[in-house]
This record gives structure tokens, sequence and C-alpha cells, in this order.
């Protein structure tokens, strides 16, 4: 067996079954196997299973490089800081996140709940599944992480230990560059659809107020140390079935502005929307689906403003929380960052290097085509008219005003 307190290195499925003996979390009985199964875009992810007794782990390890490209140097630090949140959430939100088990600085991995039972929601949206409860679900998981670990509730020098202890300099990087700078010129490395590189040219690099306002969110978001962020809170890192949400992944997380969570939110379930649109042949199922995702993105907007408004009402210990006008002017600052962090979505999944199948399984081309102009013209608006966009009917004003403009060949 290699010894797995000395010195780091990437483990192999074999590697991580004498990983999983090791720490002592099977019967010794047990019939291990294991499935390397990371699909994202930083880590390795290995499922071990004991075939004896039915039970499973996983096995998260973060490397010094990001699996898609060595060009990113990362910390493996984030794997502390994952394990850390993922304890924090639970309090937090108990019931919405993995039960982890185990860090180990030294092979720099954490061990956790293996969530078999669930789906990945962005593979089970591009199978046009509905899961009626999961508004309700991710706006009490925002609710409570976002508010909780906010200055509104936390004693002061508390909430800056906090910010010290998840400062996250190297994963802060990947999302100033691939979100708020790259899809804003021409760089080198981005990856544009064939047929979409000229509207991009004309309605986004073109756009000198759409520039100026993408540098204007970049140093909020660099500077705004408002809530405990998950930071890459996509439908990639949401586990769901019809009665459970369960979020993963948060090894972006660090302080920030908490309308970047929200904002990722519905722009991912915008690329599921699309993506039906699309997709879909049966004009029926089709128009139940798209209904059922606009529902869906206007409950979990609306269900957040009632939660955050009776949380605030029960949990703030700020004395100037109490002025009045100070909790709307709170929320609004909130939304506002919402529909920011949607558009600068919306925009960089399209224009950057990290896709979503969402839009790139579109095979018909010019559907595809029309899809990625609904996301960039519904991108654009939701960062300039940010100001004005403060509720779920706002934001669905917003995609539907794109699909219109679409058809026009804007």
């Amino acid at each position: 067996m290699k010894d797995f307190t000395v010195d780091y290195f990437t483990m192999t499925e074999q590697d991580a079954i004498e990983y999983a003996k090791s720490i002592k979390l099977f019967p010794e009985e047990a019939a291990l196997t294991c499935n390397e199964i990371g699909d994202g875009n930083l880590n390795y992810v290995f499922k071990i299973v004991d075939g004896k007794n039915n039970q499973s782990i996983i096995i998260k390890q973060a490397g010094p490089v990001a699996r898609i490209s060595d060009e990113f140097k990362l910390s493996p630090d984030r794997n502390r800081i994952e394990y850390e949140i993922l304890e924090l959430q639970h309090k937090l939100a108990p019931g919405f996140v993995p039960k982890v088990y185990k860090y180990d600085p030294i092979m720099n991995c954490t061990v956790m709940d293996d969530l078999s039972d669930h789906e990945i929601m962005r593979t089970a949206l591009l199978k046009h599944k509905k899961f009626p409860l999961f508004a309700d679900h991710i706006s009490t998981f925002l609710v409570n992480t976002l508010l909780l670990t906010s200055d509104v509730v936390v004693e002061h020098k508390e909430k800056k230990a906090l910010v010290k202890q998840f400062i996250n300099p190297e994963l802060c990087e990947i999302t100033e560059d691939l979100v708020y700078t790259e899809p804003f010129y021409d760089c080198p490395r981005n990856e544009i659809f064939e047929g979409s590189k000229e509207f991009v040219k004309e309605t986004i690099w073109n756009d000198k107020k759409l520039v100026l306002e993408s540098a204007k969110l970049k140093f909020e978001f660099m500077t705004n140390a408002q809530s405990l962020l998950h930071g890459d809170l996509h439908t990639g890192s949401i586990f769901i079935k019809e009665d459970s949400t369960k979020v993963i992944d948060p090894e972006f997380a660090f302080y920030g502005p908490a309308g970047y969570d929200i904002g990722n939110v519905i722009a991912n379930l915008i690329f599921a929307y699309a993506n039906g649109k699309f997709t879909i042949e049966d004009e029926e199922t089709r128009d139940e689906y798209l209904n059922y995702l606009v529902t869906t993105i206007k409950d979990v907007i609306n269900l957040f403003i009632d939660k955050f408004n009776k949380a605030w009402d029960e949990k703030a210990t700020e004395r100037v929380a109490g002025y009045e006008g100070f909790k709307g002017y709170y929320l609004d600052t909130i939304l506002r960052d919402t529909a920011a962090a949607a558009g600068l979505e919306l925009l960089r999944r399209i224009i950057g290097l990290a896709k979503v199948k969402d839009i790139t399984s579109i095979a018909d081309r010019e559907a595809r085509i029309r899809a990625e102009k609904i996301c960039l013209i519904a991108g654009k608006t939701f960062i300039l008219n940010r100001e004005n966009i403060k509720t779920g009917a706002d934001f669905i004003n917003v995609i539907q005003s794109a699909e219109l403009t679409s058809v026009k060949g804007a």
C-alpha cells in the first residue's frame, strides 16, 4: 500500500481504493471498487463502492493544475476551502449540501457523501426533466448562506475572520479573467461558435458602454466582501432529485457580492430554457417545459425576496439594519447584482473558454446561433439595465424581449 502521509500525488483509481481502506470508513470485509467520475474542469472525483455492504463514498482530489488546461495553476488549498465551506453550509442550510467526513491536507482531498441517487441538474435539464421543489429549495439555501454570513447578522470581527479564512486568490483570478474580463474583448482564449462571432463583435466588443460596465462590475466583485459565496453556483454544481436538492463544489467560495450566486443560478436556468426552446420538437411538450422554467426563474427571485425579508426581520443583529428603508436599500443592491451576474454568466458561457452543454448540444446550426443570440442579448440587457430589474417578472421580461429581438436579427 502506498504511503498517503508524506507527499501529495495525483491518485489513480487503485490508489483511491487503498486510500479509502486507510481511512477506515468501510468494514474490514468490504469489497471496494472505484471509478473516476469527474467531468468538471478542475478536479478528480473518485466514487468508491463497497459491493458487499452497498455503501459508497466520494473522494474529491484537487491537483496543482486544472484538468481543463495546464495554464491554470491552482492552489490545492481550494480543497480545504471546500471542506470548511460544506461544514459551514451544513449548519446554515441543513439538508442542502452533502455530508463531509474528512479533509486531508497532504493528499489535498475531501471525503464526502455519495449522491448517486441524485442527478446532476444540468444533465437532468438536458433531458427536460422538471423539479417543482427546486425554487423553494435553492431560495432557502441562498438566503441562509448569503444573509446569514453577512455583516447584517454576523458580529463584525467574526465576519472579518471568515473573510480571512476563505480568501481564495487563485480561484477568484479565474473568475475575474473568464467572467469579467475576457468575454469583453477578442481574447485568444475565447472560443466562439463560428456563426456567432460577428454578432459578438458588433454587439458586445464594440459597445463601449457595456465594456465600461463590465469594468465597474469587476471591481465590485473584487472589493465587495458582502457575503460568503459559493462562487460557482451553476446547474452543474447541483445534485437533484424530485424531493431533494444538494449544492456541491464550493471550491470557488470567498466573500463577495451576494447577487453573484443568485445570478448564476438564474443564468443557467436560462441556458436550460434556450436548450428546450430549440431541441424539443413537439410544440405542446416544448411549451409546457418552457412554462415550467419561466415559473421556476420567477419563483427563485420572488421566493428569495420573501424569505430574505423574513430572515432579516428575525436574524439581523446590526443596529443600523433596523433603520427605516435600509433593508429595502440593501435588498435592491443584491437584486441589482443578481441581474448583473446573470448577464455576465450568459455572456461568458457563449463567448469564453468554459461552455455549457445546454448550448453546445444544440445540433442544428441555425438554432444554435439563435439560442446564442438570445443569451447574448439577454446578458447585455441584464448588465446595462441592472438597476431596474427587481422582480421575477422583470427577469422574464428580459428573456422574452431577447427572444423577440433575436428574431429581428439585432
